[in-house]
């Protein structure tokens, strides 16, 4: 006896989740009566963080649906924007690099070089925190409240990705790089002692960590953050921050 199966429709946006050979846009997925449509296509490799709207035979279904030998299963992309009650999000340990880009442009990244995984699925949960990453198998974590794959892989290219996804609001140069904690404005004279001698000299306005006390200022290597800065506002649509 063959195998019940349904077809499931994949769109190109959601292709790279599957497995080599089965990347075009109509796959077979074997069902038995009991497996739940989230079941279903996540067993096809795609995280259910990455659906948008499911359809069965044409008609709208839930991930709980089960379906039957024969059904033509479509699978949406999540709509971008993507809408959040709050842009906060919590990454994994290796994107180390797109967490200080988002804290360059004011967005809250919290993020620790030795997060465990169980560790970053509580945090996004008790925070109510999106998780970041390119792990899908976290991603299928059935206790993850929300989270999102980050597509790219050169240097700024994840940073588009979830500004593209989420459109945060972007603040700037208020967020420090390295704990994530707020900036404020600092005179010379408070943090002189920590200053090097052509810094000094240099510079005359300066910002602070409330969390950890780093000291920043608009160095010679700001132009490259300003750029970075520039092409994210870019990316949101967002003259106000300009």
């Amino acid at each position: 006896m063959s195998q019940a199966r349904a077809l499931v429709m994949v769109p190109a946006e959601l292709r790279l989740f599957l497995r080599p050979g089965r990347r075009g846009g109509a796959v077979p997925a074997a069902v038995d009566g009991t497996s739940s449509l989230g079941h279903v296509v996540e067993s096809l490799g795609v995280p259910l963080t990455e659906v948008g709207r499911l359809l069965v035979n044409g008609e709208p279904a839930t991930a709980g649906y089960r379906p039957g030998t024969g059904d033509v299963v479509t699978v949406d992309a999540m709509r971008r924007p993507q809408p959040l009650a709050s842009a906060r999000f919590v990454l994994d340990v290796h994107l180390e690099a797109l967490a200080r880009r988002l804290r360059l442009v004011g967005v809250d990244a919290a993020y620790a070089n030795d997060a465990g995984d169980d560790v970053l699925v509580e945090q996004a949960n008790a925070e109510r925190r999106v998780l970041l990453t390119q792990d899908r198998g976290l991603l299928r974590r059935r206790k993850l409240w929300l989270g999102a794959y980050v597509r790219g892989a050169r240097p700024d290219a994840p940073l588009l990705d979830v500004l593209d996804r989420f459109r945060p609001p972007l603040v700037p140069w208020t967020r420090c790089p390295v704990c994530n904690g707020h900036l404020s404005p600092a005179a010379k004279a408070a943090v002189e002692p920590v200053l090097r001698p052509g810094t000094r000299r240099t510079y005359h306005a300066f910002s602070r960590c409330q969390g950890c006390a780093q000291v920043y200022w608009h160095g010679a290597h700001s132009k490259r953050l300003e750029q970075i800065i520039k092409s994210a506002i870019h990316a949101v649509g967002n003259p106000a921050s300009e």
